[in-house]
């Protein structure tokens, strides 16, 4: 593919696994120098770095283990994609976790490790890579935000509140950037094959008695028309066209990628 990402630096959070794991080995294979974050067991961690040297001439990218739900972990982990890297030039906030529960049930410590993964994490990144970016003149920011950050479902009041925050400070950014090269986007997808959504496909058909493919289409993707997964490489892509040429004047966008479930 053409590398147009050529010279380009990125941090990708959350990404030795899923979406992000998917945007780093795009943004490598179109030329970008990626960093790698995220937790996963030994051997996962390693086969994400494999993946990434795969398209960087074999050369290693560099990882942080950072706990993001602590402010200062966001903080060293961008220290050390600008120490690495010489300075970051795209930051996707990708990381995230999610539980589920009604509200007078949801546990409190759940709430505070959603908010501070999900949303708070993203705003100490971009508070920490923005200035360099303004100082050279082009930045972008790419927040994996969620359909649940334009409307609500049951059971998940932490994860909507966070992504909500996510779509709201994405446009305070780009608003705020407007005029210095850099933008900010967010992008809002509906529910992505990754291996931990399609593990809950069987735990729905015992429960309600079906097929999985009956749970998948009639539970899991009841909210998308389509009734199909929004696959990890169509995020990876609209990130791809993100961070490339020609898209300086999408700014501020909350960009649905959901089958339609916007539309209804």
């Amino acid at each position: 593919m053409e590398r147009v990402l050529e010279g380009r630096r990125a941090l990708i959070t959350g990404s030795t696994s899923g979406i992000g794991l998917g945007i780093a080995v795009l943004f490598a294979r179109a030329g970008a120098q990626v960093m790698l974050n995220g937790f996963g067991k030994p051997e996962d961690i390693a086969a994400a770095k494999a993946a990434i040297a795969a398209e960087n001439g074999g050369h290693e990218p560099p990882y942080s283990a950072a706990d993001l739900s602590k402010p200062q972990g966001v903080r060293d982990m961008c220290a050390e994609a600008v120490q690495a890297m010489d300075g970051v030039d795209i930051l996707i906030n990708n990381a995230g976790i999610q539980f589920t529960a009604a509200v007078e049930d949801f546990p409190d410590d759940k709430w505070d490790a959603i908010i501070a993964i999900n949303m708070s994490a993203s705003f100490h990144a971009t508070k920490a890579l923005l200035p360099g970016m303004k100082q050279r003149g082009w930045g972008r920011i790419v927040n994996i935000a969620s359909a649940h950050g334009l409307v609500a479902s049951p059971q998940k009041v932490a994860y909507v509140t966070a992504k909500h925050g996510v779509v709201g400070m994405t446009k305070v950014v780009a608003l705020e950037a407007a005029r210095t090269g850099v933008t900010a986007n967010a992008i809002c997808p509906g529910f992505v094959r990754t291996p931990l959504a399609e593990a809950q496909v069987g735990p729905l058909a015992k429960e309600h008695g079906v097929s999985e493919e009956e749970a998948l289409t009639d539970y899991l993707l009841a909210k998308q028309p389509t009734k199909k997964w929004v696959e990890v490489t169509e995020v990876a892509r609209m990130a791809l066209y993100l961070c490339g040429p020609d898209s300086g004047s999408v700014n501020g966008a909350a960009l649905s990628i959901d089958g339609g479930w916007m539309a209804q």
